[in-house]
């Protein structure tokens, strides 16, 4: 079996494989887990690999007790960096750790006062299990369908669930299918869903976001749109392709994802700019986005900033602000993953990961505190134990 197992200074462990036997990973993950304690493991997978049923049946047998909840992915990032057709578990140790979680079903039909209020009930439960230092230091995971058109929804409704703990996650992928992406937490598995995760520690945490572009003065002004798909199909009056083709110098029959990786849209809210980005290109020139979309709303053409210095500048905060990183749980924005091999610098972006010691997958959008976002690289960054002593 293609395996690896890292422990880390704070308490964390992780194992990732590449071998499609999910009876294996059970085992290792449940043998890992009664080494470290761990009372509840985070699982990240290409479906690709691996799907979504197998996976939880083989956790069902041979981790039965252990708590779970995780994704499928647009790619992985694992110890070694930068990976793609594989699955990742992070064990959290009951000694280090308190955490209770949720899986919310059927988006779609669901109303947004449902979800607050399951965000809110489990705060409540986190708090009659951690003990009381610890449960003054919680912040929240979650992860949601990448192709449920809900995500800045369901991300404001577990914010306001949250009151004040950061919320900090990312989209499930499909590995750029965009056919069916799937969501799983104790023995279910799903899609339309979303995930929330509460964790109380005692370990110092930091949450942060990072991207590499600035606006130019090039404007597109949404004319026509369909909200509901998140579909565009008109720029200033004009097919919305073409006119994208044209305000970036690009023949529109050459549009492709990577395309709409290196020269994505921004839109202005509160001072700040955030990216909104293109999905994919429809044979009638209509574009569909990762986000949100309707219209009157004004984007502007980014240009591209050094993605590798700008990521190393963001995770030197990080690492200044919080005194010392050991590790990092990551959500990094598939588009960035395309954007980085288009500029060559994908083996870079890969080793700055893996030297400090960042985990997580490749996501079709990030949420950081209230904001459904794209193209970003969003994560919390762990201490060491010691720090926390």
């Amino acid at each position: 079996m293609a395996s690896s197992s890292t422990r880390y200074a704070c308490g964390l462990s992780a194992l990732t494989t590449d071998e499609p036997d999910t009876n294996a990973f059970a085992r290792a993950i449940a043998a890992e887990a009664a080494a470290v304690d761990a009372g509840f493991a985070l699982l990240f997978f290409s479906q690709s690999l691996v799907d979504a049923s197998a996976l939880t049946h083989s956790l069902k047998l041979h981790a039965p007790s252990l708590a779970y909840a995780g994704c499928s992915t647009a790619g992985e990032i694992t110890p070694q960096g930068l990976e793609e057709g594989h699955v990742l578990a992070l064990l959290l140790p009951s000694a280090s750790f308190s955490t209770v979680s949720t899986m919310v079903e059927n988006l779609s039909s669901s109303g947004m006062d449902r979800i607050t209020g399951e965000v809110a009930a489990l705060r409540r439960l986190l708090r009659g299990r951690a003990d009381h230092k610890r449960a003054k230091s919680v912040f929240a995971l979650c992860f949601i369908d990448g192709l449920s058109y809900a995500e800045e929804a369901v991300t404001s409704a577990i914010h306001w669930g949250l009151d004040d703990i950061p919320l900090i996650g990312g989209s499930a992928g499909d590995d750029l299918k965009f056919e069916t992406t799937r969501l799983i937490c104790n023995g279910k598995f799903a899609s339309d869903s979303a995930i929330v995760v509460l964790i109380a520690t005692e370990i110092p945490f930091h949450v942060f976001k990072t991207d590499n572009f600035i606006p130019t003065d090039e404007k597109l002004v949404v004319t026509e749109s369909d909200p509901d798909h998140r579909i565009v199909r008109e720029f200033n009056a004009t097919n919305a392709a073409e006119e994208y083709a044209a305000s970036v110098g690009i023949v529109p029959q050459t549009l492709t994802p990577l395309s709409f990786a290196s020269h994505p849209v921004v839109v202005k809210v509160g001072g700040e700019y955030y990216c909104r980005s293109i999905q994919r290109m429809h044979a009638d020139g209509s574009l569909s986005f990762f986000c949100a979309i309707d219209d009157g709303v004004v984007l502007s053409i980014a240009q591209p900033k050094n993605m590798v210095e700008a990521t190393r500048a963001a995770l030197q905060d990080v690492e200044d602000k919080l005194g010392g990183i050991d590790m990092i749980l990551g959500f990094d924005c598939v588009l960035r993953r395309l954007d980085a091999r288009n500029r060559q610098v994908f083996r870079d972006i890969s080793e700055l990961y893996r030297t400090n010691n960042v985990i997580g997958f490749g996501t079709y959008g990030e949420q950081y505190r209230s904001m459904h976002l794209n193209q970003t690289f969003t994560g919390i960054a762990f201490g060491e134990r010691q720090a926390a002593e």
